[in-house]
């Protein structure tokens, strides 16, 4: 009889599946583990040279050059920098994209790394740094030490690989568009067309050496959210000759959170209205003609986000006509729910099990943040899945979060992300039990 232990070792069990270990898993691992100085190098290059939305040039032009190098199929210059790699296997099968960020954002570094960026740029009529705050330097290094460990095993390959090296999921200076929208809309899942793709965000606030996933919504669908309310000016000393755009949108503030709290089954999914910045007036003792505010709404499914769009509308429009007053209401959807395809999350979970060992994958709970990874998503089933890099002697209270001057990601997370990516690009593709149906 084979022992447990032995067993546990060799099979991996969720449900009704079992896995044995892949013949080609302790390559791909020698090979990831030979890497990682390679990866970490990559990473801390891009790292100390930071570029913002659509403006990668650098970047890609080292990613394209390696690719090349790879003998891999090349074009650049998609969604303005990004760069896609096509490699095709030895053998016919479906096609797998696989997915890295390249932009940073405009934060001003705050550390003391050897390779801290220095960076300035221009952003929204302002100078300001510019950093890695989000790990998206981690993405780009990682999938190129995918690309060269399937490279190196291309006559194995039954299918074709795409690597998507993405500008702009931050979104871009002074244009309401985002880089996954973009390259989507120029044709990155066709020709040959995807059946399914992947992709992973480094956590700085997750343990180093843990996976967390979540099958369904995950992230959260974004809306940008204006209200203008138009009064009447008066001198402030006579607020009664007036109908005051302040009180009004105060009251129009006040009520709109009671969208959430009165209208929203948060028994099924959580949302968000928060009102960021309010401007109006220009002197204490005058009552301004208008009103300005600017928020963001999060949601979870389009049930709740129509319901939401609607109540903000109707409880913006009629406080103010209960003033007086009037008020315009501009609503633009920016990213779509991130939405990992349950299908395909339940057949490749065995897979991030697999690699970062049971014990160390776990359900996440729902991110209130957003990703452009969700417009893929809508056009092919899609599973996006996150890679822990918060050292072991920090807290989750004692780490800096993504978009802050003092962001800090372990590096010894790479090999684990370089691991997943590749063994979910192998198993999908040479595991006819694993391909969904596609869309």
């Amino acid at each position: 009889m084979i022992r447990k232990s032995i067993l546990a070792a060799l099979l991996v069990f969720t449900g009704a599946q079992v896995y044995a270990q892949p013949k080609w898993q302790a390559k791909v691992d020698a090979a990831a583990a030979a890497l990682e100085q390679k990866v970490i190098s990559w990473r801390r290059d891009f790292h100390e040279h930071p570029e913002l939305g659509n403006q990668e040039k650098r970047t890609a032009g080292i990613v394209a050059a390696h690719l090349k190098s790879l003998g891999i199929d090349v074009q650049e210059g998609v969604a303005v920098t990004g760069v896609v790699g096509v490699l095709k296997g030895g053998k016919p099968g479906p096609v797998v994209a696989l997915r890295a960020d390249m932009d940073a954002l405009p934060v001003t570094e705050r550390g003391n790394l050897p390779f801290k960026s220095t960076v300035k740029a221009s952003f929204n009529n302002q100078e300001t740094g510019v950093m890695h705050a989000c790990g998206h330097d981690a993405h780009v290094a990682i999938l190129m030490g995918v690309a060269e460990i399937l490279a190196g095993m291309r006559n194995e390959i039954a299918g074709t690989i795409k690597f998507i090296f993405q500008p702009a999921e931050e979104g871009i200076s002074g244009l309401d568009t985002y880089g996954a929208k973009q390259m989507v809309e120029q044709g990155v899942l066709k020709n040959p067309d995807v059946a399914a793709i992947f992709g992973l965000h480094i956590s700085s606030i997750t343990p180093v050496g843990s996976l967390t996933y979540r099958p369904g919504p995950t992230m959260a669908a974004v809306d940008e959210l204006k209200i203008t309310v138009h009064g009447k000016q008066s001198h402030g000393a006579r607020p009664w000759t007036s109908i005051d755009p302040v009180v009004t949108s105060a009251q129009i503030i006040n009520g709109l959170q009671t969208i959430i709290s009165r209208n929203i089954d948060i028994t099924k999914n959580p949302a968000v209205v928060s009102i960021g910045a309010i401007h109006g007036g220009i002197r204490q003792n005058i009552i301004p003609e208008k009103v300005e505010m600017i928020g963001t709404i999060r949601t979870y499914n389009k049930d709740h986000q129509q319901l939401i769009h609607k109540r903000i509308n109707e409880v913006a429009k009629n406080i103010a006509v209960s003033a007086g007053a009037s008020a315009d209401v501009d609503i633009d959807i920016l990213y779509p729910v991130t939405n990992n395809d349950s299908a395909l999350t339940q057949k490749m979970l065995p897979t991030l099990q697999r690699v970062a060992g049971n014990q160390f994958v776990s359900l996440v709970e729902l991110q209130t943040g957003a990703e452009d990874f969700s417009f893929y998503q809508q056009k092919v089933p899609g599973l996006f899945f996150f890679l822990g890099a918060m050292p072991k002697e920090v807290s989750a209270a004692q780490a800096a979060p993504h978009h802050t001057p003092d962001f800090f990601i372990d590096e010894s997370s790479f090999v684990l992300g370089v691991r997943s990516l590749t063994s979910l690009t192998l198993d999908y593709l040479q595991q006819p039990a694993l391909k969904p149906a596609k869309r």
